[in-house]
């Protein structure tokens, strides 16, 4: 990768590659949002950029010019095949920017429930019967590693759903996530493809519906669908490991961890932007303990605003949640890996701070 930054942008020349696994079309798109990947991750720039324009860059062009986003304009430079990959050679303008919610906000907490197949008779070929559950550890790896807005609890194996707001908030307070990622895979089949007069092969097809919760209201925030398709490698009557390098590595493996990727750049794109709110969960006197720390993006000497919480039954006979900005703020004297202390700036009103009270990162001046 070579980079040449002007004063306000800079020119990134990247290489991407993708096996092909089911058409060289799609190859040569994954293969582009490979490139894409990494320049906006390298450049620092918004990682939810890149699934604003994927269904631009399926066109089939050497030129692309984006409206509205960091990624400006892009040429395909070269495109070429190399041991049943697609490889291409792009040039990306990029303007990061600074006031970005990636870098304005600590990063939020995510729990990962194992995705479940929901027609088991569709993994009896090849019995992957725990392919839901290898997905998600490969889904939380991908989060862990390569985003900007999330750190990874990892998984658990305890269901939510949206009849059950009140098991989504349970969960999420003892395990201290803000959201919870749950899926179902709705379609595992397959189908023959004659490719002479005696050679056949198997193409498989993934489906996938994937649910965010939101911890604090059990609410549902984000619902979206993945479909792609591959080369099923194996024999018909083989039983495939689906925690094992040698399916990974398969052209169907291949093709669930890029869709892994883009459920990540999805969440990138839908929550990156939504506030991040650490939570009190001690109070000696004039400090406080937080619930964030250095992996979330705390640092000391940031300047926290405190808003308190309470519940209420409405009219309906539901519980609710309400938050009140209190007159309250706080500055981060310590910070440690999982958590953070901060100390009260008004102590006549340190009796008035409760564990569960939240806080946020304001962005206007007269807190920073």
């Amino acid at each position: 990768m070579t980079v040449t930054p002007p004063a306000a942008a800079a020119w990134y020349e990247v290489t991407g590659t993708a096996p092909v696994v089911s058409s060289i079309e799609d190859a040569r798109t994954n293969a582009i949002k490979d490139a894409l990947y990494r320049a906006v991750n390298f450049a620092g720039g918004d990682l939810g950029n890149i699934s604003n324009i994927g269904q631009l860059i399926t066109d089939d062009r050497d030129q692309y010019q984006f409206a509205n986003n960091e990624i400006r304009y892009m040429s395909v430079d070269k495109i070429d095949a190399h041991r049943g990959n697609i490889r291409v050679n792009i040039r990306i303008d990029i303007y990061p920017e600074a006031t970005a919610c990636h870098t304005q906000q600590y990063k939020k907490t995510v729990l990962f429930t194992h995705v479940k197949v929901d027609s088991p008779q569709q993994a009896v070929m090849g019995n992957i019967y725990d392919v839901g559950q290898s997905f998600t550890k490969v889904l939380s790896r991908q989060v862990a590693l390569d985003s900007r807005s999330f750190v990874s609890l990892g998984e658990t194996k305890y269901d939510v759903n949206e009849k059950s707001p009140e098991r989504v908030k349970m969960i999420a307070e003892d395990t201290g996530a803000q959201y919870i990622v749950t899926g179902d895979i709705t379609d595992l089949s397959s189908t023959y493809l004659q490719n002479g007069q005696s050679d056949m092969s198997i193409s498989r097809e993934f489906a996938m519906n994937m649910k965010v919760f939101d911890g604090k209201t059990g609410a549902r925030v984000v619902d979206k669908n993945y479909r792609d398709e591959a080369v099923w490698p194996f024999a018909r009557t083989s039983q495939v490991d689906t925690s094992t390098a040698r399916f990974w590595e398969s052209s169907y493996g291949h093709m669930l961890r890029q869709v892994s990727r883009d459920v990540m750049l999805d969440l990138e794109n839908e929550l990156a932007c939504k506030i991040t709110l650490p939570e009190v969960v001690a109070r000696f006197g004039n400090t406080i303990t937080l619930n964030l720390g250095r992996i979330h993006g705390v640092k000391q000497g940031d300047k926290l605003q405190l808003w308190h919480t309470g519940s209420f039954i409405d009219q309906r006979g539901l519980p609710r949640t309400k938050v009140t900005r209190s007159d309250v703020s706080l500055t981060v004297s310590r910070v440690y890996e999982h958590d953070a202390e901060a100390t009260i700036n008004q102590p006549d009103l340190a009796a008035s701070v409760r564990i569960g009270d939240v806080m946020n990162k304001p962005l206007d001046d007269r807190y920073r």
